[in-house]
């Protein structure tokens, strides 16, 4: 502040003095004065809160820092530091400053140094005034009694079918007249009763953050937030199951057809939701365009909706070009109903409703909405999939971005090559030349944005953005999938991170409602059409077994069996394989891995070979000139087909076996540490497929009877599968070729070994040095990896894996070498026993062979008594591979046994092989962590490829909460280290 003279020149009575505020900004700012406000607020999200204490304190004894001093004390900005660090449980302290210097644990050392609220003048800002207003509005006047959302009661199931289902949302009261949760599910019954019960919030932060109940209530009665904490809890049923007895799914949303999946494996799909004034949630289109129904138990919701394809103005929508991930960048859904709301012209305006106590809102497939709660809110709700937006869930599941940018933002997702996208789509055939050729990984698709007309104040019209030719959008699942990227192999191709279902979890889904639910096979068949091409390997696979004269599948097991990445069939007495996972080059060295293996199992003594199915027939499936050709293939030297294509040149040709089990370490190495979507030709469409054709086993997979097995019979399971591997690791494993160079990398150094020789660095054998070089490659990137991975694995613990991981892996391997030798430590590995790669069979039946009509078919479903069986083949050997034998435990216990530490015991009681050589036993006792059984397994399952670790965190929940590696090292594989095994 300036004090100003008057100079007696008439602007002033003489003698006056006039205070004159001068503006701090430019000299506060300095050079960032030219940033605005906005800007200057997100540069200090991303310091840590420490730094942004520092400088607030800083600031408050400056005149030129005060500016930052306001900034740095935005209670917004505060709300968003504590949020991406809160490592415990939330208790809100009053301000979010506060709880957030409370998380790490210095409140006391920032708030003597702060404590003082300073107040300036001189400093004006429109950005954080409209910020502060919206943190104290009144949303009285919010309501939309009149709203334009239609509003029914008692409607009839074939009337909600034949008028709303799938087509425009709607308002039903009275479909909660009988729940006790319309009396018990306020404010304050829900505290007596769930007090210190821990519910999720959902808030914009990558962390999961959990609040007592009655912290959360405390925090709602004092907050004055712009986007206040939301409780938004799909695992609410785990926290306070008793919520489930006080209401029931609606009788017009009770097919879906997820409920065949168990509960723990069908997406999220249930939420509690519990929110202040202002809370609510912003724009967004339900995951995997599911329908939804929600509920209000207690307060008022103003919703607004838009038709599928209609983007809301100030929404923008991000396509991943590479997985198809889709990002929607949104303002809360109170600042779009200040700031955009008031923009729009009366016909760009969506549809409207306030929704009451006791009312159910209808939401159907595709639909934007946002939703604000108008007063303090109680509600439950539920996504589904039915008949009527089934094929939209699985178009939406398809690999590609075209078509997910399409159904969310319409003509607008369009770039300019979009009409030829189409044309291609129509006129489509195999062709192994045309790849897509993505150069940019992220698209961000063009949303519809009225332009606010500075001479009257109104917007543009919204639908003249839609004027792409002459072409109609129309959320109909047959024009949507006109965009779906057909050069993509839909079987094998990078499955979008932000799909509601996995890949694996997605076949058997499929696979479940086609054995459980006959009557909707042809919906079932279009779905699996859509997203995995399951028209075109039918056809496929007719074409090989016509070749052999082998019968077609018929009609009700056309659709590919089990979960695994290649297509499998199943006809009569033989079982066929495509292989197409991670593309052409890798699908040729599984075939070849296979083919080696077998060759060498069936010239051994092994009983081993008495338990794997047989091979019948084995080749190439080629594509060319319109027509397909079947080349028959023993895994010996190089088919002419790929010799002459160019396309693939093997690593070494001067073997029997060029595609066999050396070769294909060589192309892990090559590919170890690549994410997928660049990894080999993985995703592109191919004109060649390898297949393989085994005998047919009788019974029933162990997927399909763990359920219904007894203790009994799981044991002698867990003895088999010790036996069987003791087998398998003991077989002899062919030597390199003597002229084959191995790459390796140790530690960040790159050399090169000859056959069986030694690298210049290291003693130990050359087999080794490429299997430590692929695994230093894959820790690399394990950060990054393990953080795309996400939830459920903590991120405390994503943080702390580069100390817990060895620098260089190759010290698993010292303790291999004593004085006198060097011990071969690998051996052959399935890599993938798992639920469905285990036959049994009932103990009545003697005779494991295929006997002539005996087999039991897939729609032979147990009828829910108990039966003895006994295991009788282990399938699937495409993913063989060499290394260390305690990788094959990995699956085992994670999936077989699910983590039971009885048949762990079990099975290593039969496998009796010891894991670690005596010297490297000898040496535990000097502490060395290498040595320990338990460390070595738990880095194996870090550095893994699928993600075991989500399944580690999925069966001991406890573990979520550990922090530290080592408390996971011990629960899960403790028992390890009290395994000798026998010589």
């Amino acid at each position: 502040m300036e004090s100003v003279s008057g100079n007696g020149s008439g602007d002033f009575p003489p003698g006056t003095s006039v205070s004159v505020l001068k503006d701090r900004r430019t000299d506060a700012l300095g050079d960032l004065r030219v940033l605005p406000d906005e800007i200057l607020c997100t540069i200090l999200t991303r310091l840590t809160p420490r730094d942004v204490a520092r400088l607030s304190c800083a600031s408050s004894c400056c005149f030129l820092c005060s500016v930052m001093y306001i900034l740095c004390n935005e209670e917004p900005l505060w709300m968003s530091l504590c949020l991406s660090i809160v490592n415990r449980q939330l208790e809100y302290k009053g301000s979010w400053k506060k709880t957030a210097l409370h998380q790490l644990d210095v409140l006391d050392t920032y708030t003597e140094a702060c404590k003082r609220t300073l107040q300036f003048d001189g400093f004006n800002s429109l950005f954080l005034y409209r910020r502060l207003y919206r943190c104290y509005t009144s949303l009285n006047g919010f309501s939309f009694d009149d709203g334009n959302v239609e509003r029914r009661e008692n409607i009839s199931l074939e009337e909600f079918r034949k008028d709303y289902d799938g087509q425009k949302p709607l308002l039903i009261d009275g479909l909660t007249d009988n729940w006790p949760a319309r009396k018990s599910w306020t404010s304050e019954q829900l505290s007596l009763k769930y007090s210190d019960t821990k519910f999720r919030i959902s808030q914009r932060s990558s962390k999961k953050v959990n609040m007592k109940f009655k912290d959360y209530i405390s925090y709602i009665q004092i907050q004055h937030d712009e986007d206040p904490l939301y409780i938004f809890d799909d695992k609410f049923a785990e926290a306070a199951p008793d919520l489930l007895k006080d209401y029931s799914v609606p009788y017009l949303f009770q097919e879906d057809y997820f409920d065949v999946l168990d509960i723990d494996q069908r997406p999220p799909f249930r939420w509690l939701i519990i929110g202040p004034e202002r809370s609510g949630a912003s724009w967004h289109v339900d995951p995997g365009l599911t329908s939804a129904w929600n509920t209000l138990l207690s307060g008022r919701k103003r919703w607004a909706l838009y038709p599928p394809g209609r983007v809301p103005l100030g929404v923008t929508v991000h396509v991943n070009e590479d997985d198809g991930d889709v990002n929607i960048e949104t303002p809360s859904s109170l600042q779009w109903c200040l700031d955009f709301y008031p923009l729009l012209a009366d016909h760009d305006k969506p549809i409207e409703c306030t929704q009451l106590p006791g009312e159910t809102i209808y939401v159907p497939s595709g639909w934007w909405h946002c939703v604000l709660n108008l007063e303090t809110t109680i509600a439950v709700t539920q996504n589904f999939v039915n008949s009527k937006n089934f094929e939209y869930v699985c178009l939406d599941m398809a690999p590609g971005f075209h078509h997910k940018g399409i159904c969310r933002a319409g003509l607008l997702a369009l770039d300019d090559g979009g009409f030829e996208h189409i044309e291609k789509n129509s006129m489509s055939h195999e062709n192994s030349s045309n790849y897509s050729d993505h150069t940019r990984k992220e698209k961000r698709v063009r949303t519809c944005q009225s332009v606010e007309n500075t001479d009257n104040g109104n917007c543009t019209d919204m639908s003249s953005c839609d004027s792409l030719g002459d072409l109609e959008y129309s959320y109909d699942v047959n024009f949507l999938a006109m965009f779906l990227d057909n050069e993509r192999d839909h079987y094998s191709s990078l499955w979008s991170s932000g799909n509601c279902i996995g890949q694996r979890e997605f076949r058997d889904w499929l696979w479940k409602l086609w054995v459980g639910r006959p009557g909707i096979r042809d919906l079932i068949w279009k779905g699996a059409c859509l997203a995995l091409n399951a028209g075109k390997w039918y056809e496929r696979v007719k074409e090989i077994c016509a070749f052999y004269d082998f019968p077609s599948p018929p009609q009700d097991e056309k659709l590919p069996v089990g979960t695994g990445s290649n297509p499998v069939y199943l006809m009569d007495d033989y079982v066929t394989k495509i292989f197409v996972e991670g593309g052409l080059e890798a699908s040729l060295y599984g075939l070849g891995t296979e083919l080696e293996f077998h060759h060498l199992l069936c010239n051994s003594t092994s009983s081993l070979k008495n338990y794997i199915p047989s091979v019948l027939a084995s080749g190439i499936l080629v594509f060319e000139n319109g027509s397909y050709r079947v080349i028959p293939w023993d895994g010996r030297g190089i088919p002419e087909v790929i010799a002459s294509s160019n396309l693939i040149t093997p690593l070494h040709k001067e073997v029997d076996y060029p595609f066999g089990v050396w070769g294909k370490k060589q192309f892990e190495y090559q590919i170890a540490g690549t994410p997928s979507h660049e990894s080999g030709n993985c995703g592109q469409s191919s004109s060649m497929w390898p297949y393989i054709v085994t005998k047919r086993c009788r019974g029933k997979i162990f997927a399909e009877l763990r359920d219904n097995l007894s203790s009994k019979d799981a044991l002698n399971l867990a003895s088999f599968l010790g036996e069987q591997l003791h087998n398998l690791h003991l077989l002899p494993v062919p030597s390199p070729s003597p002229n084959h160079s191995i790459p390796m990398v140790i530690g960040d150094c790159t050399e090169s070994s000859q056959g069986n020789g030694f690298s210049k660095n290291t003693d130990n054998p050359a087999e080794s040095e490429l299997f430590v070089s692929i695994l230093n490659r894959r820790r690399n990137n394990v950060t990054k990896r393990l953080s795309e991975w996400g939830d459920p694995i903590p991120s405390k613990l994503i943080e702390k894996v580069n100390e817990y991981i060895p620098d260089d892996l190759s010290v698993f391997f010292d303790i291999f070498k004593n004085e006198t030798e060097v011990c071969r430590s690998l051996t052959w590995i399935h890599s993938d026993v798992m639920d469905d790669n285990i036959y049994m069979t009932e103990n009545n039946i003697s005779d494991p062979c295929m006997e002539e009509n005996m087999h039991v078919t897939r729609s032979d479903i147990s009828n829910g008594q108990k039966h003895s069986w006994h295991p009788s083949h282990i399938l699937d050997f495409s993913d063989l591979t060499l290394g260390e034998p305690i990788l094959d435990l990995i699956p085992i216990h994670l999936d077989v046994f699910r983590g039971d530490s009885r048949l762990l015991k079990q099975f290593l009681d039969s496998y009796k092989i010891p894991f670690l050589r005596k010297e490297s036993l000898k040496n535990e006792s000097h502490g060395n962590r290498s040595d320990q059984l338990s460390y070595r397994t738990m880095c194996y399952c870090i550095l893994y490829d699928e993600n075991v670790l989500g399944a580690i965190f999925s069966l001991w929940k406890e573990l979520r909460t550990a922090t530290t590696w080592e408390e996971v090292e011990e629960k899960v594989w403790g028992d390890l280290n009290n395994y000798v095994g026998f010589s």
